[in-house]
């Protein structure tokens, strides 16, 4: 597994919330929900995004599992439609670019988070993990196929 250590800057974003089971749903919600409010908003594709999961599918019960899809913007932007404001904190964030489809992105985050971390001489810290979806980034409508990069923040262990 190539993972790389990356320092990232804070970035204020917009987000719509979803609270349901990780997976198809969460594709189903960028599709129906964020892409008509983003192109309302003019947040097109020439926008990063990002993709925050908040509960561990592993602890949390499906029904209550938080997930945000958000869009990177300047930090007079006007949140409309439901959308909230907050800021991504930067630092130290361990990053495993990605490529396949909803279905298999789970167990690319359980590979990084079970597998590649307890023997990386890091710790899990307390900032949200998320998909960051870089300008331009590939989605194919047909398959269902999309690339990111899914980063966790990490901290030396103690």
């Amino acid at each position: 597994m190539k993972v790389a250590i990356v320092d990232r800057q804070p970035a204020t974003i917009a987000y719509l919330r979803h609270v349901g089971p990780y997976g198809e749903s969460i594709a189903r919600f960028w599709e129906d929900t964020y892409v008509p409010w983003a192109v309302a908003n003019k947040l097109g594709a020439d926008h990063a995004r990002y993709g925050v999961s908040h509960d561990d599918p592993s602890i949390t019960a499906p029904e209550q599992c938080r997930y945000d899809a958000c869009a990177e913007i300047a930090p007079e932007f006007e949140a409309t439609g439901g959308a909230l404001k907050t800021t991504l904190p930067g630092g130290k964030y361990a990053v495993l670019d990605f490529r396949g489809t909803a279905g298999q992105v789970g167990a690319a985050w359980a590979s990084l988070i079970k597998d590649w971390l307890p023997s990386s001489g890091l710790r899990l810290d307390n900032r949200p993990c998320f998909e960051y979806y870089p300008k331009g980034a590939a989605f194919d409508c047909k398959t269902g196929e999309f690339e990111c990069e899914i980063c966790i923040p990490v901290a030396p262990s103690e």
